[in-house]
């Protein structure tokens, strides 16, 4: 009977952030928050019902493959949002409103060179 329950209640939490990324990806205006409405809630809610299946058959060959499957949403996600970010900036796509990219550090060689008194 807990295990049910607490099946029932991970597919819940599950579904619940699948469909918050789906509303974000749907409502949002650009690629940029459409990428972090997608990779975050999604990336819950899909572990959230590997761990569901895992509760359901135990540590044998399908509980391993939701846990291999976790592990696998762990590790690429946040990769795969960072590298949509790197084409959308590439290819020009840019921020809503006042949002802007910050500046890389400048390499100023003559504040080096006053700080070097050898």
């Amino acid at each position: 009977m807990i295990r049910a329950i607490a099946v029932v209640a991970l597919v819940v939490v599950g579904v619940f952030f699948l469909t918050v990324g789906t509303i974000g990806l749907l409502r949002f205006p650009n690629v940029y928050n459409r990428m972090h409405a997608t990779s975050k809630p999604t990336t819950l809610g899909t572990a959230a019902i590997f761990l569901a299946g895992f509760v359901q058959f135990g540590p044998g060959a399908e509980g391993l493959t939701a846990l291999i499957g976790i592990a696998f949403l762990l590790l690429t996600v946040p990769t795969g949002a960072h590298m949509i970010a790197r084409a959308a900036q590439r290819s020009g796509v840019p921020f809503t409103g006042s949002v802007v990219w910050p500046e890389p550090p400048s390499t100023d060689e003559s504040a080096d060179d006053e700080h070097s008194d050898d």
